[in-house]
């Protein structure tokens, strides 16, 4: 495992949307192990993306406490409910702001083993399950920012 560097705001990856996975191989396992380790290591980190270190692939880790969770391709397929909520985003150190997001979602992906996986987030894990898909697709939280504290 590597520490990766976090790309910062302004960087043309964050905009890029990432590919899918065709393969899982020791490369996918590897990149979301230095993911889950950089994540780690910023001390204040819920989830990190892929093209946040700078790979357009469609890889996330997620950990809010209640372990890790490293999804390959993941897609919501559900969503209900809505909150308000103060997101921050380790590529925009030191900005807060409140947006919206749904209260509970339903994420299906594949872990890296390449099996299906079904996860259901509420609360804090569906706004970060929410902000790193957001990820895939080159959106970021500043882009749904209501008020920034």
């Amino acid at each position: 495992m590597a520490l990766r560097q976090i790309l910062l705001n302004g960087d043309p990856a964050l905009r890029m949307k990432c590919r899918p996975v065709d393969e899982i191989d020791d490369k996918i396992r590897r990149l979301l192990a230095d993911m889950a380790e950089t994540m780690y290591h910023t001390g204040n980190g819920g989830g990190l993306a892929a093209n946040q270190v700078g790979v357009l692939r469609r890889c996330v880790v997620v950990d809010m406490g209640k372990g890790l969770l490293k999804l390959i391709n993941p897609r919501i397929v559900k969503t209900s409910g809505a909150q308000q909520v103060v997101e921050g985003c380790l590529s925009f150190p030191g900005v807060w702001g409140e947006l919206m997001r749904p209260r509970k979602v339903v994420v299906e992906a594949q872990n890296e083993n390449g099996e299906t996986v079904t996860v259901t987030g509420e609360g804090d894990l569906a706004k970060c399950l929410c902000h790193e898909l957001d990820h895939l697709d080159g959106v970021l939280f500043v882009d749904k920012v209501k008020r920034y504290l």
